[in-house]
């Protein structure tokens, strides 16, 4: 991996483009602690309340994934992912303002949160859309391991900063501290000196027209088709296993919670260092079987914390299976996300880009809403 980062410092857009990914990932990491505490603590909501306001963010990928997809591929990526970030900013930094102003509730921040996922939508579509125009095709896979170290870092350490963060500044300014995260994100994108070419359209194509042959070339490509469908699997089936993990861990092992959390943050950590691999194994072996391994490595993961259910016990062999199997996932998703977006960047045409990063990370969330967990492939 040493020569292509050493290739990538030398590409002009790169270092902003990752920066601002950087300061995005850890601001984010940061709400993902401050919002449930806002919810329930400040604005005392109800479990069925917290579940509303929290699928207000994600609701939007099931509602305008494809159209925001199909869209992408219609403008510039770089203005639309500097307005994407701005809209986020100024959604996020409401809160604190309508907090302050006395006139937060329930209901306006399931607004608040519902805008924001629609400025989500776009932004995750566009920036993912634009890094093959900044980075050369070869160059793809280390640059999304870099990104992908970056968010590992966030899901380790953002949460804990985040509890800090709450602890003293309290929740609705920790939420400010995000919405001026992405501000900054903002302003490190705008920096970005791209060409960008947008493709030539049949006169009167309508986004009906171009949503459909996202979903064709997305689900009728024989690499595509198979990748797509076995990660929209494995988002539903990795958030039932981390729910009843969860339930499992704290209650049927009666784990303490710092011994819980450190299960999760050594999947976080190896998530990092398996980012830190994948360009070296997807060269070494090849994208997809660099996938097919990691997608192999799950199965391994959960089995041993099916062991550790049987046994339910609290002993140090249990304890340290659960450790030893969250390495695993964490490693191999690691290994795994970055070749599996580069692949699909480098096999799809630029043209379809936005689609087909729209149709993918719609049918994702929407299987897992959830924005920022441990070990979660794009």
């Amino acid at each position: 991996m040493g020569d292509d980062v050493t290739t990538l410092r030398r590409v002009p857009g790169f270092r902003p483009y990752w920066t601002a990914a950087t300061v995005s990932a850890f601001g984010s990491a940061v709400s993902a602690v401050a919002i449930p505490v806002l919810v329930v603590t400040v604005l005392d909501a109800t479990p069925v309340e917290v579940g509303l306001v929290n699928a207000a963010q994600f609701v939007p990928y099931a509602l305008f994934g494809l159209l925001i997809g199909a869209s992408v591929d219609r403008v510039p990526r770089k203005p639309l992912l500097v307005w994407a970030s701005i809209l986020r900013g100024v959604c996020l930094g409401t809160i604190p303002l309508l907090w302050w102003a006395g006139l937060l509730d329930l209901w306006v921040t399931a607004a608040v949160l519902f805008l924001f996922g629609v400025a989500s939508v776009a932004g995750f579509a566009a920036t993912q859309s634009l890094l093959p125009r900044i980075v050369p095709r070869p160059l793809l896979t280390a640059a999304n391991a870099r990104v992908d170290q970056s968010d590992a870092a966030a899901q380790t350490v953002g949460p804990a900063l985040g509890g800090v963060l709450v602890s003293i500044v309290t929740a609705p300014v920790a939420i400010a501290l995000d919405a001026i995260s992405y501000l900054v994100d903002a302003v490190l994108v705008a920096r970005i000196r791209v060409v960008e070419e947008i493709a030539v359209r049949r006169p009167g194509s309508k986004l009906r027209s171009d949503i459909a042959d996202g979903l064709r070339w997305t689900y009728g490509h024989a690499t595509l088709a198979p990748l797509a469908l076995s990660t929209h699997l494995w988002f539903l089936a990795n958030a039932a296993a981390l729910t009843v993990f969860a339930t499992f861990a704290l209650r049927t092992l009666a784990l303490p919670a710092a011994v819980y959390g450190g299960i999760i943050a050594v999947g976080g950590v190896a998530t990092l260092l398996g980012a830190t691999a994948a360009p070296w194994l997807g060269t070494r072996f090849g994208a997809v079987r660099t996938i097919i391994a990691a997608r192999a490595a799950y199965p391994v993961a959960w089995a041993a914390v099916t062991l550790a259910a049987v046994a339910a016990t609290t002993g140090p062999a249990t304890v340290a299976v659960l450790f030893v199997a969250f390495v695993v996932h964490g490693a191999a998703a690691g290994c795994e996300n970055a070749n599996e977006m580069s692949l699909r960047q480098s096999v799809t045409p630029d043209a379809l880009l936005g689609r087909t990063n729209g149709t993918v990370r719609s049918a994702n969330r929407t299987s897992r809403p959830s924005e920022r967990s441990a070990a979660v492939p794009s």
